[in-house]
């Protein structure tokens, strides 16, 4: 499955990209993230650090999955690769114009266990559903942690 959302935030870019990168923050201001924990730190700029990270929606199922970071370009970008319960890659993308802070992301991931690939496509409309929910609790919980106006979510 393939998601694309944007957020817009009334806040500086540099200020969205320090509540972003620190994965071990999520939990406390993203809704639906129960649990991350570092695996490895990486290097100096976080390239290599993977994180374990559990997540629960409206559905009644936790997903939990590994992530390791592929790439950081502060504060313009930042991607790598899922494994686990959900398999795939993810990829941040931030711009700044006027004081208006796009975020992007763009997951491209399958399910990871077998039983999942096989109600996926039966279940696709209901997996979208929660993945926009979960995002729009990212948005607005990221806008709470920036004292910062959630200007849209899609």
């Amino acid at each position: 499955m393939d998601f694309l959302t944007t957020w817009l935030l009334a806040a500086p870019r540099q200020d969205a990209w320090d509540v972003l990168q620190d994965v071990l923050g999520w939990p406390r201001w993203w809704r639906g993230m129960e649990s991350a924990s570092e695996l490895d730190p990486g290097d100096e700029r976080r390239v290599g650090s993977r994180y374990r990270v559990r997540w629960r929606a409206r559905v009644p199922y936790a997903v939990e999955f590994e992530f390791e970071v592929a790439e950081v370009v502060e504060p313009l970008r930042m991607s790598g690769r899922a494994s686990g319960g959900l398999t795939g890659t993810g990829r941040w993308r931030l711009f700044e114009q006027d004081g208006v802070t796009a975020v992007l992301y763009d997951w491209q991931v399958r399910p990871g266990p077998a039983w999942m690939r096989v109600a996926a496509p039966l279940a696709g409309g209901a997996l979208r559903r929660n993945h926009d929910w979960v995002m729009r609790q990212g948005g607005e919980g990221l806008a709470r942690e920036l004292g910062a106006e959630l200007l849209a979510c899609g």
